[in-house]
């Protein structure tokens, strides 16, 4: 039987997130081991995502391990994985959603929060519009995996931080916070959602396909589709999110004043494209407005 190599990052995360894989994998019977591969996103700290190349950084690297056949898969947080895919890889599976939410973390009163860490512009957007009455309250950039961010947070850097909900439910960590209202923080897409890319292969496709969940793969795929229609990847703050065909997605001004909003039940991935088209009409403005300013090619 194939003896399936498995790549990873090598942080606390994307290794709890392999080893669940690997733990299905060994229930099925199937012999599976994983491999560390270390990514430019995970070496460069000192600079945002739209800077080295956005979350597709984290990707590139483990995307041409497999193509060169020193590894038969990876396992991606899947709002990590680029619109644009390299011939010979197929996401084989999509595991069940994990709370896909933003958490809002934080060691002192609410009333005594002046600074909040983030790395994503989505979440600079949204926290800047919440915000917008409160001037003295400072968005700051932070970059460094779930214990590098806790520990900064930890030693007084900031006040608070924002980070994904399934990040910590994955690590089993417990801290003090709340979950932010989808409302007013519509999620990245996929985010919350584990992925298994692998090469394209009909044995590969057979190990795999039994980890599939079908409702978070069409949710994920709706949300997957609209992104590739809006365009704008992680540089133009958009939240696009689906739970059970219900569709609320948003496009925000960086300095998060202005946004664009749809709100949609879509029921197949024909439908999903067609919205996108549509919100992408909607909100041209705030998109290329944002690519502008970041100094980005339309």
């Amino acid at each position: 039987m194939l003896n399936v190599r498995i790549g990873t990052r090598g942080s606390k995360l994307a290794l709890a997130q392999t080893n669940t894989v690997l733990g299905l994998l060994a229930n099925a019977g199937v012999p599976a081991e994983s491999q560390i591969i270390t990514t430019s996103g995970d070496a460069v700290l000192d600079r945002g995502l739209h800077q080295i190349g956005g979350q597709g950084v984290f990707v590139r690297e483990l995307d041409n391990a497999i193509l060169r056949g020193e590894i038969d898969a990876a396992v991606h947080s899947m709002k990590d994985i680029p619109a644009e895919r390299p011939d010979g890889l197929i996401t084989a599976a999509i595991l069940p959603r994990d709370p896909p939410f933003d958490f809002f973390v934080f060691n002192r009163p609410v009333e005594e929060i002046y600074s909040v860490g983030t790395s994503s512009t989505r979440r600079r957007a949204q926290l800047l519009r919440y915000y917008q009455c409160m001037p003295q309250v400072r968005v700051e950039p932070l970059r460094g995996n779930v214990d590098t961010r806790l520990a900064k947070l930890n030693d007084g850097l900031y006040d608070a931080i924002v980070l994904a909900e399934a990040g910590l439910v994955r690590l089993g960590y417990h801290v003090n916070g709340v979950r932010l209202p989808v409302d007013q923080f519509v999620p990245s897409p996929n985010q919350g959602t584990v992925a298994v890319v692998c090469r394209d292969t009909p044995e590969l496709r057979e190990v795999f396909a039994p980890l599939n969940d079908a409702q978070t793969a069409f949710d994920t795929g709706v949300e997957r589709l609209v992104m590739e229609q809006v365009g704008g990847g992680c540089f133009t703050p958009q939240g696009i999110f689906c739970r059970d065909g219900h569709l609320i997605a948003e496009v925000l001004s960086l300095d998060g004043s202005r946004s664009d909003r749809i709100v949609e039940k879509v029921t197949s991935f024909e439908e999903a494209t067609e919205i996108g088209i549509q919100f992408r009409e909607i909100a041209s403005e705030l998109i290329e407005e944002a690519r502008t300013v970041l100094g980005l090619k339309s």
